[in-house]
Order: structure tokens, then C-alpha cells, then sequence
């Protein structure tokens, strides 16, 4: 992690925040016997508040590597998940199969909620045209939001979630800040279509299905140890899941963007944040790391390029005058930031005492 990240801060000793980061989560959640004792307890909780139901969790699904392990993990845990499927319009053949493979092999139930593309392009077009390199944002609000709707309609109230920090590490909020209030302000300002509250999630529906419906996001991927090539051969082997040639390539927009936009037009690498985190958990090794980002850059196809424009009805000349755009950041629109700043000691009082997710001040207050 460098100063290419616009919040990083190091200490005394050279460490920056996100090493500061990691270690607290290695506390919150550790391995071993302990992890498994803390995995049990919470999964018994699941399945007492989920007796006479269906199904005890959500699960998303997208076709990845981490959505995929999460279900397995899920079912051998004695789980009866209800998986969920947020379909933007950019999956690829590969995710689609692997999503189907996995769910039928697993007997587990799907339920695919399938975007307004017209209304989800004009988004996407309005956060390419804002110049903010969050641009996956309105996606990821969209699955937040549509698991959570989908739990509170079913009247379950667990909704797991299939990031692992030791694989993932955390996503700098300079390159990544999401929350309702920004999104609409960017499509009010860029778009010229209204964007479903469906696929919206604002400060009111942090509180109606936290508190009202007592929906619990649970990060179950983070107890147990996660190495990359293990996880990958168990779940070719037992789900027939097949590899999409990159990390979260299993979307086309996504594998756009990250091999494409973020490196070229704002300097963001991704790669640094996972290599980051596989450092920290022992499966990578940092000069080798850094020699790897040094000599090697993003690989992309050239022919998604036109696919991306063409399926965003973007002609070049608009596409350059897009990727000419100076960069800007997320604090140059309105935003929930501001009140989360005046609010910072009340945040981090009620992060430790567990009524919201302590990652959420670490990242955003801390």
C-alpha cells in the first residue's frame, strides 16, 4: 500500500492504517479452536432464529471465487441458505455457469433479481461521467440492498457475507466510498433517469432493517483460514466452478474497470490492497509482491473496450471526453461523509458495543 491510496497515514514505525486495520480484525476474528468456537456459537444462533423457516440465511451469489466458497461453507455448516443473485446485465458465461453449477449441485434454492438495464446504464454512465474512480459503486450498493429486502420479505435475518480481509484486505475509501446519499447525487447531476430505491440503500434503510427487521450481516469467511489455491481446487473439484481469467473478472464491467480504467486514467491498482492482505496473512511474500506490481501491469482484452461502449451506448468521442475528465473524488459531491464525521464519537461508541460493524468506523473514522 502507497500514497497512491489519498487517505493513507503511517506511523512512527512506517506502518500505515491498514496494517492497523488488519490486526484488530485478527482479534475480532481469530483461527483455530478459538475461530471455530465463535464460527459454532454464531451458527447455532442462525439456526435457532431460522426453526419453522425455509431457510435460516441469504447468501449472495455472483459466479466468483469468494460468493461460491461461502455457499459451500454455508451448506457444510449445516445451513439452509437461500442463495441471491443480483443480475447487473454484465455477467459472463463462465459466472452464469458456475452460479448454476454450484446451486444445483448444492440443492440450494435461487432467487435472481434482474436490473432495469435502461435505468442501471444511466447510472453507470452518470458515475463514469462524475470522474470518481468508486465507479462500481451503485452495483455493490445494489446487492447490499436487494439481499437485505429479500431477508427482510422472507423474515430471515441473517445475511452472510463472503469478503475474507485476509484475502481481500480493505478497500481504501478514496478508491472505494459508497453510500445512498452519493449515489444520488451523482445520478441527479449525470443521469437523466430516476434510479430505483429498490436498488438504493440509505441512512433510513441502515436503520429500518438493522434495528426494525434485526438483520445481521455475518463476515463467516473471516473465522476460518482462506488460501486462495486450496479454496479454488475444493470448489473445481466438488461445484464444477471454472475460472474467469482475473480477480472479480467473473463480471465484464468489473474486469473493464479494474484492468482498464482504474489503473489508466486514476493510478488505482487493486492488486495492491490483495497482495496487502496476502502478505499479512502469510501466503504471499512482499518483495516478491512488489516485484510483481513493478514488472507487471494489467493484462486486458482490447475487444472489451468496444463491447463496454457499444453496450453502454457511448460513442468513442463521448468515451474520451469521459476518460479526459480531470479524476475527482467522492468528497467533491454531497454525501453522507460530513455527518458521519460529526457523528464520529457516537459511531465508534456504538461499533463497540456491536449495534453497527466496527469495520464500518475503522475505515470511514478511524
Amino acid at each position: 500500500m502507497d500514497t497512491t491510496i489519498p487517505e493513507i497515514h503511517f506511523d512512527a514505525a512506517g506502518v500505515c492504517q491498514f496494517c492497523h486495520i488488519h490486526d484488530v480484525l485478527d482479534t475480532m476474528y481469530p483461527l483455530g479452536e478459538e475461530g471455530e468456537r465463535r464460527l459454532a456459537a454464531v451458527v447455532e444462533e442462525m439456526k435457532a432464529a431460522g426453526r419453522g423457516k425455509n431457510h435460516d440465511c441469504v447468501v449472495g451469489v455472483s459466479g466468483g471465487r469468494d460468493s461460491t466458497w461461502l455457499l459451500l461453507t454455508a451448506c457444510k455448516l449445516g445451513l439452509r441458505p437461500l442463495a441471491v443473485h443480483f443480475d447487473n446485465g454484465w455477467n459472463s458465461e463462465i459466472a452464469v455457469t458456475n452460479i448454476k453449477n454450484s446451486v444445483n449441485i448444492l440443492g440450494v434454492e435461487l432467487e435472481t433479481h434482474v436490473a432495469d438495464w435502461e435505468e442501471f446504464k444511466d447510472i453507470q454512465k452518470a458515475f463514469l461521467r462524475a470522474s470518481v474512480p468508486d465507479v462500481e459503486i451503485p452495483t455493490d450498493v445494489a446487492i447490499h440492498s436487494v439481499l437485505h429486502r429479500v431477508a427482510a420479505k422472507e423474515g430471515i435475518r441473517y445475511i452472510l457475507n463472503g469478503h475474507s480481509f485476509r484475502t481481500e484486505g480493505v478497500a481504501p475509501r478514496g478508491w472505494t466510498y459508497f453510500d445512498g446519499r452519493y449515489i444520488s447525487a451523482i445520478r441527479k447531476r449525470f443521469g437523466s433517469r430516476n434510479f430505483s430505491s429498490d436498488q438504493n440503500f440509505t441512512a433510513f434503510d441502515v436503520v429500518r432493517f438493522m434495528f426494525g427487521h434485526r438483520i445481521k450481516t455475518v463476515p463467516i469467511l473471516n473465522f476460518r483460514p482462506y488460501n486462495q489455491a486450496e479454496i479454488t481446487a475444493l470448489i473445481t473439484r466438488e461445484l464444477k466452478w471454472t475460472y474467469y481469467g482475473g480477480h472479480h473478472h467473473e463480471s465484464l464491467y468489473t474486469k473493464f474497470i479494474q484492468s482498464y480504467l482504474l489503473p489508466g486514467k486514476f493510478r488505482v491498482d487493486k492488486r495492491r490492497t490483495e497482495m496487502s492482505a496476502l502478505i499479512r496473512s502469510g501466503q504471499e511474500d512482499r518483495s516478491h509482491a512488489l516485484n510483481y506490481l513493478d514488472t507487471h501491469e494489467y493484462e486486458y482484452d482490447e475487444t472489451l473496450i468496444p463491447y463496454v461502449l457499444s453496450k453502454l451506448d457511448l460513442t468513442e468521442e463521448e468515451w474520451q471526453d469521459i476518460w479526459n475528465l480531470p479524476p475527482k473524488s467522492y468528497m467533491e459531491y454531497p454525501s453522507y461523509y460530513p455527518l458521519l464525521r460529526a457523528f464520529r464519537w457516537p459511531i465508534h461508541l456504538l461499533s463497540e458495543i456491536g449495534l453497527i460493524p466496527k469495520l464500518l468506523y475503522l475505515k470511514y473514522l478511524g
